[in-house]
């Protein structure tokens, strides 16, 4: 007896099965396939945001290799089973019987490693099970490189009849252009009737796309769509599939960002994560990477050859030739060219950074001006202060990092070594090569191996 179709499908009554427990022997890899990562994501998140904004109840993700490593990615985002032996996609999706049986609805069931796979895609497969009358939809594409898929086999009328794996296919079969990806609607109520009666194949496995000739031999029409992009259907097998899939995502990425009021001058060139935002009237120049979790406010100009990782950067920064990693960077900030921001480095608004000058875990106050070849490190700068060139604290005894603080409006002289711990008052001033090794009072001056302080006229100037 043949379950009742469903032809009510909504978000409330679908549940959504992502599988995810191949062994990925062809990345030859230490990492789990699905955790390797795609435009600043892993491949298994792509499956899940897919699944987060089709349905409403979290999806089951069948898991085998590496499990925990999968749980420990998504949390309690997903429902999870174990598939322990690795006998095909239909014993795959055999494992969420126990979670799902029970409810009424469809399930839709697609893979982790297709990370280019579109919600509006899914939405068509959606939408044709939901207006027709089939126990089964599908989605088929067409392709002259079939890369392993499976035929489409259609009857006479049109009509999808089986789906022949590739190691089955007769010599005719093989010259089948219409590919069966592997993505399918199936009422629930059907689909767990008759999931045992999947028969083993010559592998000892049990292949979901079997269901296609069940449905058919029961009287049933399977419907189909098939995909408009052939990209969508890229699965993620080997290293070069990956690198094929990142160049087809960067190229919608950049898209998107032009299409918001970005300037890429050279997309080509341009790696932007999928995790990144950016402002609008941004110029981004080429060869720069935007990493992470990357925020670029409106109106900056990154690059040529800049890299910006995990950093929060404000409205009208200019970025040239450098490397900002865990930094927060806040308005109208000059970087570079060739200057490093490194983690926990805080710039203040206005604030100006020379060439080949690095900061890491500092703050920078509003208007400070650093010059070319310096190092602050652990270190707090006051507002308005000018960093002479080749500047440096020296925050590391071997065995200790220390703080070094200056206050607000001082000037720092050319090659200057601030051994911390050490603090420098509000208005000083050191002079060019001085050492130092004590505190230096608010007002006063500095000079000197070690430096001393001396009074100067008022009218003097270093």
């Amino acid at each position: 007896m043949n379950a009742t179709i469903d032809t009510s499908l909504t978000l409330n009554s679908l549940n959504i099965v992502i599988l995810a427990a191949g062994d990925s022997t062809r990345m030859r890899s230490d990492t789990p396939k699905v955790l390797h990562t795609l435009a600043g994501r892993p491949l298994i998140e792509y499956s899940l945001r897919l699944a987060e904004g089709l349905a409403q109840t979290p999806p089951v993700v069948v898991i085998g290799r590496d499990a925990e490593a999968v749980r420990g990615q998504l949390g309690g985002r997903a429902r999870y089973v174990e598939q322990h032996q690795r006998l095909g996609t239909g014993h795959a999706v055999m494992q969420a019987r126990d979670l799902l049986a029970s409810q009424s609805g469809a399930v839709a069931v697609f893979y982790a490693d297709m990370p280019l796979l579109t919600i509006e895609t899914m939405q068509r497969l959606l939408q044709l099970h939901a207006a027709g009358t089939s126990v089964l939809s599908m989605l088929t594409f067409e392709s002259a490189t079939p890369r392993g898929f499976g035929r489409i086999v259609r009857a006479t009328n049109g009509d999808v009849q089986a789906i022949v794996e590739e190691v089955d296919c007769t010599p005719e079969q093989r010259f089948i252009t219409e590919l069966n990806p592997g993505l399918y609607c199936f009422d629930a109520g059907w689909l767990w009737q008759n999931i045992d009666t999947i028969p083993v194949s010559p592998k000892g496995e049990y292949y979901l796309t079997d269901l296609v000739g069940i449905a058919v031999a029961q009287g049933h029409r399977v419907a189909a769509v098939k995909v408009d992009d052939a990209t969508e259907m890229l699965g993620i097998n080997t290293r070069v599939h990956l690198a094929e899939a990142e160049a087809v995502l960067r190229g919608r990425i950049n898209r998107r960002h032009m299409q918001a009021g970005v300037t890429l001058s050279d997309p080509q060139t341009t790696y932007i994560d999928d995790t990144v935002a950016i402002g609008r009237d941004t110029v981004i120049l080429p060869a720069t990477h935007l990493r992470g979790a990357t925020s670029v406010g409106q109106g900056c100009r990154i690059g040529p050859g800049s890299t910006i990782e995990n950093t929060a950067l404000g409205n009208a920064c200019t970025v040239t030739y450098s490397v900002v990693e865990d930094a927060i960077v806040e308005d109208h900030v000059e970087i570079g060219p060739f200057a490093h921001l490194r983690r926990g480095a805080h710039l203040a608004s206005g604030v100006h950074m020379g060439n080949f000058g690095e900061v890491k875990n500092s703050y920078l106050g509003p208007g400070v001006k650093i010059g070319h070849f310096s190092y602050i490190g652990d270190a707090q700068i006051g507002s308005q202060t000018n960093i002479g060139a080749g500047t440096i604290t020296c925050n590391y005894d071997g065995s200790q990092k220390h703080r070094t603080e200056i206050g607000a409006g001082s000037f720092i002289g050319s090659d200057t070594m601030l051994v911390a711990p050490v603090r420098v008052g509000e208005g000083a001033r050191t002079g060019a090569g001085s050492v130092v090794t004590r505190d230096v009072p608010a007002g006063a001056t500095a000079v000197g191996v070690p430096a001393r302080l001396r009074r100067l006229p008022q009218s003097d100037t270093e």
